[in-house]
């Protein structure tokens, strides 16, 4: 049965509440504890590091047990409105750090709310990947939902990456009122997402097959498990540049005048770029469709990554900036590469679930979904550990009040790290791509 652009559209919608949480873990958390808890940038990095391990054990016990839950609302809607609240108000709760406390306490207050905030995240995530699979066994309607899933990511991205540092000001506490504004839509956009799709196909009869033996059945699909890895890496020079981002506008971009200037006045210069980044990868959406359906899926995907390379290079020679207007467009053109990175492989995994049900006659999307957010989350996870070494080892000052004056190694180091590291890191992913996923996908949906 064909579905609906209601709810196809409506399926994607969940993803700009689940964004909301991604734009915390990795871009808002690690700057939080160095700029405002005193954190030093090695603990920070440790702290988010441990917390995101931790959500890649719970990601196949997840998978596992969505795979063989059964109610009247089928296997996946349960796991997804129970984590939705707890996912909300988590994240309200980290960034309510009492004032007056150690620097250490503030790192085992985040740690933990944290920790809770990636429970519910995962109960989000991995049933909600899953159904990518089970509502459809068309390629084309799949690239249609991820353009809008990825159109809603973008602007879940937009709310919480522009709007939280904008209402927070240079503040603590600013933070714990600008999460508050934004941690319904986590709440109304998941749950949205169930009613919309309530009437969408459905694989409702639960898997029998013990975890060992579904991990196997995974695992087996070679196609699958290299593009797993292979976007896991992709992921962790996305999640290096997120990780840093504020930092960067905090000490590597300033504005001395241009038509944008009145803008990064009012909203500050991380909204505005953040902003400009994701006009470019909302804009790009539905032309990467389009691109897909030309070329094949994996060319698609290569020239995107190769846009973001070039980009990024222009980024590094641009740096330190001091003209808001100019780095806003190349901001622009790296949505518009992001905007591959999104959609394209989220399009192309369910097309490889398909040939194992085809094959083994079971369905396990969830095992799918939590195998492949695995390589996502652990990228997730050392990015920030990465950045933290990084920056300790060039000498980054720590601070409880905001910005302080860095020497200049510890700058260039931030440069380096937000755009040559992840350039070499896209480079390394493409190759892994066309050398050797490809080959293996030959004839597989994912080339349409």
């Amino acid at each position: 049965m064909a579905l609906t652009r209601g709810q196809m559209a409506g399926w994607g919608l969940a993803d700009m509440g689940v964004n909301v949480f991604v734009v915390v873990k990795q871009l808002l958390v690690f700057t939080y504890l160095a700029t405002y808890l005193g954190v030093p940038p090695g603990v920070a990095g440790l702290v988010t590091f441990a917390v995101l391990a931790f959500d890649v054990v719970t990601n196949p016990i997840v998978g596992y047990l969505s795979d063989r839950s059964q109610s009247r609302w089928g296997r996946r809607a349960p796991w997804i409105a129970v984590g939705a609240p707890l996912l909300a108000l988590s994240i309200v709760v980290m960034f309510a750090v009492p004032e007056g406390l150690a620097w250490q306490a503030n790192a085992l207050w985040v740690l933990v709310f944290f920790a809770a905030a990636s429970v519910g995240f995962t109960f989000v995530a991995i049933p909600y990947g899953a159904m990518a699979g089970e509502m459809t066994q068309d390629p084309r309607e799949r690239s249609v939902m991820m353009a809008f899933r990825m159109t809603f990511a973008s602007l879940g991205l937009l709310t919480a990456g522009a709007l939280v540092p904008a209402l927070a000001g240079d503040s603590r506490a600013g933070y714990a009122r600008a999460v508050l504004v934004v941690a319904p839509v986590v709440v109304v956009t998941i749950w949205g997402m169930l009613w919309a799709v309530r009437r969408a196909p459905r694989i409702a009869t639960p898997a029998t097959d013990g975890f060992g033996a579904v991990l196997r059945l995974v695992l087996g699909n070679r196609a699958f498990a290299v593009l797993v890895l292979l976007y896991g890496v992709l992921t962790l020079g996305v999640a290096l540049i997120g990780a840093g981002l504020q930092l960067a506008a905090l000490y590597l971009i300033g504005d001395d005048g241009g038509p944008l200037s009145g803008v990064a006045g009012a909203l500050g210069v991380f909204p505005t770029l953040f902003a400009a980044f994701i006009l470019g990868s909302v804009a790009s959406q539905f032309p990467w469709v389009r691109a897909c359906g030309r070329w094949g899926k994996v060319t698609a995907l290569m020239g995107g990554l190769g846009l973001y390379v070039v980009v990024l290079a222009g980024v590094w020679a641009s740096l330190p900036a001091t003209g808001v207007t100019a780095m806003a467009g190349l901001f622009v053109l790296a949505g518009v590469a992001n905007g591959a990175y999104q959609q394209i492989p989220w399009a192309m995994y369910p097309d490889l679930m398909d040939v194992t049900r085809a094959r083994q006659g079971t369905a396990v999307e969830g095992a799918f979904s939590a195998v492949w957010l695995f390589g996502q989350k652990v990228a997730n996870a050392l990015a920030p550990l990465l950045l933290g070494v990084i920056l300790q080892a060039a000498g980054w000052r720590a601070s409880a009040s905001g910005v302080v004056a860095q020497d200049g190694p510890a700058l260039a180091a931030l440069r380096a790290a937000l755009t040559l590291a992840p350039a070499g890191i896209f480079l390394a992913g493409m190759a892994g791509i066309w050398l050797v996923y490809r080959p293996l996908a030959r004839g597989v949906a994912t080339h349409r």
